[in-house]
């Protein structure tokens, strides 16, 4: 009779240890949520010749360019950074993307939306959707966010009021849907971080747009600071990685010919960031593209806080 007893009463001990472990597991930092934190949900990919996002890059090997949504946490509440490519984006892409331009504008086909990882990850509705800008590869997922407030610079608008096609264009089929709710903001003379305009958006500094026009006339970006005290600088589309920010070089001229919506404005929102890297060093940059930066920080549903 001892034998059994003394297996049941060790198979209780060891049991109690399992759910004690599994206990501690969850309450550590790893995988617990931030107050103030970040995920990179990352969408979708092309591969590209590296001299078009490196200066002195190698025209014969190719690296990375993600498409990326940004989850943004804030005590109870998820906004969006960009959307990413979205479940539409084939259909999308066929009517709105030139022929002529697909050789040079295109993405992978394993599409995985962000909407869909957020359901797999029994995520709440997204509310909140700020872009960065309203091209197709920020803005082609906002069919999926119907809940969302979609909240543009006020200077965007026109853009999307009078969408065009091709690769520097806002496309008709992600924004002209009637029940899309567009908010737009307005920046106040609050200077930060040398820009002179800003909007903090819950009056705590913890997340700060300021507008960067440029890449189109109401692009912005977005500084995050961290439950850690790390501050991040979202910029969009400004550079497409940090390396050509480093060296102050403009887009290959091709590109940039394309996408670029004011040239010599965008060449001041590069110099206003590479302002920012000198007079905030510990400030991490994250361009919407740059998959070197994003693959460091870690993807979704990992946080970054």
């Amino acid at each position: 009779m001892q034998r059994p007893i003394m297996r049941i009463f060790i198979s209780i001990i060891l049991f109690s240890f399992s759910l004690f472990a599994t206990a501690q597991e969850s309450l550590t930092p790893a995988q617990s949520k931030p107050d103030i934190g970040f995920s990179i949900i990352k969408t979708g990919k092309i591969s590209v010749l590296e001299g078009l996002l490196k200066p002195g890059g190698s025209f014969l090997h190719k690296i990375d360019t993600n498409f990326s949504a940004f989850l943004i946490k804030h005590h109870d509440d998820y906004l969006l950074f960009d959307t990413g490519l979205g479940s539409q984006i084939d259909a999308q892409y066929d009517q709105e993307m030139p022929y002529w331009q697909r050789p040079f504008f295109s993405y992978d086909k394993t599409i995985i939306p962000a909407s869909e990882q957020l359901r797999a990850a029994a995520y709440p509705s997204i509310k909140h959707v700020i872009l960065s800008h309203s091209h197709w590869d920020h803005a082609g997922a906002l069919g999926d966010f119907p809940e969302a407030i979609i909240s543009v610079s006020a200077d965007e608008m026109a853009n999307i009021t009078k969408p065009t096609t091709g690769a520097g264009g806002t496309w008709a089929s992600q924004v002209s849907a009637k029940d899309i709710r567009w908010n737009s903001i307005v920046f106040q003379a609050r200077p930060y971080k040398g820009y002179e305009k800003s909007l903090d958006l819950y009056q705590d500094g913890s997340i700060v747009l300021v507008p960067m026009a440029g890449h189109t006339a109401g692009s912005i970006g977005m500084f995050v600071t961290l439950d850690s005290g790390v501050c991040y600088f979202f910029i969009g589309d400004v550079a497409w990685t940090v390396d050509a920010l480093k060296a102050g070089a403009a887009k290959f001229w091709a590109a940039g010919m394309i996408v670029d919506q004011h040239a010599h404005e965008t060449q001041k929102s590069i110099q206003r960031v590479r302002t920012v890297m000198q007079d905030y060093p510990a400030t991490v940059i994250v361009p919407a593209h740059d998959s070197q930066v994003q693959k460091l920080l870690g993807y979704f549903p990992d946080w970054i806080k």
